[in-house]
């Protein structure tokens, strides 16, 4: 991309939960903006969003909206930037893509700066942001990888409900609220109440009887990691959390690595918190990592039941890192900055 002093940035989708923290994002970390425009649905537009101490009103997205924009992050569903993303790319604008769209599309690099930063280049003007719970254990996987090499990856996730987005959040909220008056829980977003209960279940079923986002989870590992030999499993559930996603994940690696090695490795990786005192009751929890970009990583230990198995969990905020300050900072990247 052309360097210059300020871009101008878009942002599809921007009244949601994600779109929220990409606003947020972008003027936390300084991102050079020059003109800002927020696009949203009818139901949303005419809204407006704070940004810098200054009121931007949301514009309906349509056919012939991006012109002059440098970079689109997008954030509002498959459907959406199936439709709209090639429009921007039409318009000269790089899109950043936070929807399942384009994530397995070969030509398209699947990145997470911490992993892959090398696949930014090859892009054809849209780069696609990974599934949330994907990020953040392959931030935490990859020092390991390159040290040992990974065989097989077993991983239970314990996914917040900002996952699902807004009305998610609002149906948890208002289901216990409801409880805890003693009156009749309506159940609209979940197939099942997710107040007070864990569903074993997020996204479709396949014919293979896993779930998109447990097949997301084993094909975008393969895709960032680049190496599709590593045999991976997953069950994703679903945990009457509001942010923060937690990861149970066990590892075999070809070459041994214990748990202090494992502790000193992590401890220097980008992007990564080592929180692992467990004698002192130290451990990621969700509660604590809500607000940052990090991914933090406790409960290491080795797999007792094998020679070369490691242990770790794996918690991250999935409004930051698992979606929007992953999103942007590809788009440093982008201008060549060095945050």
């Amino acid at each position: 991309m052309k360097k210059k002093d300020k871009y101008n940035i878009a942002i599809v989708g921007a009244t949601g939960a994600v779109g929220n923290e990409m606003i947020q994002v972008l003027e936390e970390r300084g991102f050079p903006v020059g003109d800002l425009r927020f696009f949203a649905s009818e139901r949303s537009a005419g809204e407006t969003l704070p940004y810098k101490e200054e009121d931007y009103e949301v514009d309906l997205l349509g056919e012939n909206v991006f012109k002059g924009i440098d970079i689109v992050l997008f954030s509002a569903g498959e459907k959406i930037s199936s439709e709209f993303a090639p429009k921007a790319v039409e318009a000269g604008a790089v899109v950043i893509d936070n929807s399942s769209a384009f994530r397995m599309a070969p030509e398209v690099p699947l990145v997470v700066p911490e992993v892959n930063p090398h696949v930014v280049e090859r892009h054809k003007g849209i780069i696609a942001n990974p599934n949330c719970s994907t990020i953040q254990m392959v931030v935490a996987l990859k020092p390991l990888h390159d040290k040992g090499r990974i065989k097989r990856i077993v991983v239970t996730t314990f996914q917040s409900v900002s996952g699902k987005g807004r009305e998610a959040m609002d149906e948890l909220f208002d289901q216990t609220r409801a409880i805890l008056g003693f009156q009749d829980v309506t159940v609209e977003v979940f197939p099942y109440q997710i107040a007070f209960n864990c569903l074993p279940h997020i996204d479709d079923f396949l014919d293979n009887s896993y779930t998109k986002e447990e097949m997301k989870m084993v094909n975008e590992t393969r895709k960032i990691l680049e190496d599709e030999s590593i045999r991976i499993t997953a069950t994703t559930v679903r945990v009457p959390v509001y942010i923060g996603h937690s990861e149970s994940v066990n590892i075999e690696t070809e070459e041994k690595i214990t748990a202090n090695e494992a502790r000193a490795i992590l401890s220097v990786a980008p992007g990564v918190i080592v929180y692992d005192d467990p004698k002192k009751n130290i451990y990621p929890i969700p509660l604590n990592v809500s607000g940052h970009d990090e991914v933090f990583v406790g409960r290491i230990r080795e797999d007792e039941s094998i020679p070369n198995g490691l242990n770790l969990w794996i918690v991250a905020d999935n409004l930051r890192k698992g979606a929007a300050t992953n999103a942007v900072q590809i788009a440093e990247m982008l201008i060549g900055s060095k945050h």
